[in-house]
């Protein structure tokens, strides 16, 4: 029964290892995810259009009152003008960068460790769960073994779900972050600020991440007991991020994307009044 339980463990495992690929990096090659970001690159210019003409109004009310900063004003449009150029090119070409890093330390790491370099991840999960858990090399206790074949597959699966995911969140942090357009022309940066933040952390989550992983895997076959506690750090890495002020999940400031966003549709109810 054990034998049986823990050979049909093994085939799953390797079965799930042979489907798994590039960490989520190719989504954005995608046309149809190409047009969402391209969709809501636009939203963002829309909402900057109106947030520079408030912010002009703005002004004029300040000028009669003597407390006008022209300069603060065109320096804020600026910096509007530059995020709705960047909001959609920036974070996919860091996340790709990143992902791109990853790969070639990964493949230094294996040279170091007398590996193959220029295999994936996938090949060199298979390549450890082969020579430590096939079940022709199997002896001795079959319980132990069983649970620290599941304790492996728990490591690699659970964060290579986190990785697939990750691309979907980045395009979730953009679509966000167009959001954001109307307040910076205005001056109101501090959500926009912490956006680029969540964005900075979830590259920083890609790389750190897999990187650990990986060394977990060489570790691995090596000390068993050891590789599994990298591994299971590299789950660790979001919430140790977040400890320090960089958040990776798709959460935002609701207060601010309304009053934004409330603010911007009252606007254009106000103009389009005026032209009735």
């Amino acid at each position: 029964m054990m034998r049986w339980l823990y050979n049909s463990v093994y085939s799953a495992i390797a079965d799930f290892f042979t489907m798994m690929g590039n960490m989520g990096a190719e989504i954005f090659d995608l046309a149809w995810i190409r047009a969402i970001v391209q969709l809501f690159t636009l939203f963002g210019w829309g909402l900057f259009t109106a947030g520079a003409v408030v912010a002009i109004f703005d002004l004029a009310v300040e000028y009669q009152s003597g407390r006008a900063n022209i300069k603060n004003t065109l320096l804020n449009i600026l910096k509007g003008f530059f995020a709705c150029s960047l909001i959609g090119l920036v974070p996919i070409e860091l996340y790709k960068f990143c992902i791109s890093l990853q790969n070639t330390f990964a493949g230094e790491l294996a040279r170091i460790f007398s590996w193959q370099s220029g295999i994936d991840f996938s090949s060199r999960a298979t390549i450890v769960l082969g020579n430590t858990f096939a079940p022709l090399k199997t002896a001795g206790n079959l319980l132990l073994n069983v649970c620290l074949l599941i304790a492996f597959a728990y490591c690699v699966i659970k964060v290579f779900f986190q990785n697939i995911k990750r691309g979907g969140i980045l395009l979730v942090q953009m679509s966000v972050g167009s959001l954001y357009m109307f307040s910076v022309p205005r001056g109101y940066t501090d959500g926009f600020v912490q956006w680029m933040k969540q964005v900075a952390a979830l590259c920083l989550t890609a790389f750190m991440q897999t990187t650990l992983l990986f060394a977990g895997l060489m570790t691995f076959s090596v000390n068993m007991l050891l590789g599994l506690g990298i591994m299971l750090a590299a789950s660790e890495v979001p919430r140790i991020a977040q400890q320090f002020g960089l958040d990776s999940s798709a959460k935002f400031n609701m207060m601010n994307v309304v009053h934004a966003t409330t603010t911007a549709i009252n606007l254009s109810r106000a103009i389009a009044r005026s032209g009735k």
